[in-house]
């Protein structure tokens, strides 16, 4: 029997898709749940949509110990111009690199599974900044539920390898394996194409080869790696130690995700150049007033808009912006 979907749960759906927020998420898979049609072309639907909603609640209430909820946090809510997750297979040296880009006190060790819950921290580039979140290893040796959960609110993936570990090819295989068991795909493509699956998530993924100090053939060892694995992604080359290659991580994730920094200025005042909005390619004034206030947003008449020959041109709330643009909102 088709599903029928109105449109209402279609519309639901497609915020759902949207949202990163994890209680947004949340709130979009219930209204889901109200407006699928109820009948027995959509029962898998349903079930679906019931189980995320229950893991999705259990991961936004936290991990149990003892039998007591506590407040350890497995989702971190976005920030900065885009959330971008670490994941690899163990002792890859991602919780080295997390603490050298941004400053954190991620735990490192020489023994695996250092990492225990997520740690967020923010990586700088320009006058805008990546959120970078340490997750737990992926492997079946030592397997976290609430993984899944924590990925589902990133835009994108560092992919953390050791290039020169003899298992390298078979660890990462593990982690894409073991991933796609919870409907989570990486991807070399930027963007990444959305899935027909509303529950199903494909992230952009750049491999990081680190250790690369430690290396003296990594051309090499890289086509070795995707002859072998089969794996195609674009591939920077790091240490944590020298610092080397650190740099391209920030211009590369500002280019590949289509990052556009809006500037606004008051009526009559000066534009705030030294704190952007940051919107994505293709996205438009209205999604700029979003960012500030959703009352805002629906009270918007026009902007102005600064931008090369634009001189404080009038443009409405559909009209797209661009990397450096100055707006002046209007409302009624």
């Amino acid at each position: 029997m088709p599903a029928n979907l109105s449109p209402e749960y279609k519309s639901a759906e497609a915020e759902f898709r949207r949202c990163r927020n994890p209680e947004d998420r949340l709130r979009w898979l219930r209204e889901m749940l109200r407006t699928v049609p109820k009948h027995k072309g959509t029962e898998h639907l349903q079930a679906d949509i019931k189980t995320r909603i229950k893991e999705l609640t259990e991961e936004l209430a936290g991990p149990k110990k003892g039998g007591a909820r506590t407040a350890l946090p497995t989702t971190v809510r976005p920030e900065g111009a885009a959330q971008v997750a670490l994941v690899g297979p163990p002792n890859t040296g991602k919780s080295s690199l997390h603490a050298r880009l941004t400053g954190s006190h991620a735990a490192i060790g020489r023994y695996p599974f250092t990492t225990e819950l997520p740690l967020p921290g923010m990586l700088p580039y320009e006058d805008v900044a990546f959120q970078l979140v340490d997750l737990p290893p992926v492997c079946r040796q030592h397997p976290v539920g609430w993984l899944a959960g924590a990925l589902r609110s990133s835009d994108a993936c560092l992919l953390v390898t050791d290039l020169s570990e003899p298992t390298c090819v078979d660890d990462v295989a593990e982690v894409h394996e073991v991933l796609a068991e919870r409907k989570i795909v990486l991807t070399g493509d930027w963007p990444a194409e959305e899935s027909d699956d509303a529950f199903a998530l494909r992230l952009s993924t750049l491999l990081v080869a680190s250790k690369c100090d430690l290396m003296s053939e990594l051309d090499d060892d890289l086509a070795v790696f995707e002859e072998l694995s089969g794996f195609r992604y674009p591939c920077v080359a790091v240490s944590a130690v020298s610092g080397e290659g650190l740099d391209r991580l920030g211009p590369f994730l500002f280019k590949r995700l289509g990052v556009v920094r809006v500037y606004t200025k008051p009526p009559g005042g000066r534009p705030n150049l030294s704190r952007p909005f940051t919107v994505r390619r293709g996205q438009t004034v209205g999604d700029v007033a979003r960012l500030i206030h959703k009352d805002l947003a629906e009270g918007l008449r026009f902007a102005r808009l600064w931008r090369d020959h634009f001189d404080g041109r009038q443009v409405g709330r559909d009209h797209p912006v661009e990397d450096g643009d100055v707006i002046e909102l209007h409302v009624r």
